[in-house]
């Protein structure tokens, strides 16, 4: 498992609801919280390692010593969004890409923790914003897709540049072709 840059077309794919919480699941959540703090995130969605499922692990102080702080998500959803922020935002799928996105300042989530328990709360500020974030991987959107005019001219460089890159390793034989990937996650969706 690791974490895929754009344009994989997993950050594409709409991620399907989990069934089930069994040992694989426990295990996947494990290592993309590791994948997280390796990458000094703040949260992972599972479509950003390829799986497509509806799971979120987050810590919004992004310091692996705190595990209070550690969070996992499953079926995610926000039921609830209030205010207005704008503040830089950047993507472990974008490495190094940062730029200023407007988001809700407030937001009311739902999800359902590794114990199948119902969470329910009300995130404000960074928390809020980081859960926007990931909320919009499960459903394929990605930051730049909520970039402003401004900021997306000022990232079209770099976006053609992770473009280029990723087009050049599936040349080298690292990566697989597209069509091979979109037939490997509907396996894994099958799974589910």
């Amino acid at each position: 498992m690791k974490i895929v840059k754009y344009p994989h077309p997993a950050l594409r794919h709409p991620a399907k609801p989990v069934r089930s919480i069994d040992r694989e699941m426990h295990l996947n959540v494990g290592r993309m919280k590791e994948l997280m703090y390796e990458a000094r995130g703040l949260g992972l969605a599972a479509t950003q390692v390829a799986l497509p499922c509806q799971v979120l692990v987050m810590n919004v102080t992004g310091d692996p010593n705190k595990k209070e702080a550690e969070e996992v998500f499953l079926n995610p959803r926000i039921v609830e969004r209030k205010g207005v922020q704008e503040d830089d935002e950047g993507c472990l799928s974008f490495p190094g890409l940062y730029q200023t996105v407007r988001r809700a300042k407030t937001v009311k989530i739902q999800a359902y923790d590794l114990g199948g328990a119902l969470i329910e709360r009300t995130l404000h500020d960074l928390e809020a914003r980081a859960w926007q974030h990931e909320i919009d991987h499960l459903n394929g959107v990605l930051f730049i897709d909520m970039m402003g005019p401004i900021a997306k001219i000022a990232a079209r460089s770099s976006v053609k540049n992770f473009e280029k890159e990723f087009r050049a390793a599936q040349a080298r034989g690292e990566i697989p072709a597209d069509l091979e990937i979109e037939k490997l996650l509907a396996a894994l969706e099958a799974n589910l």
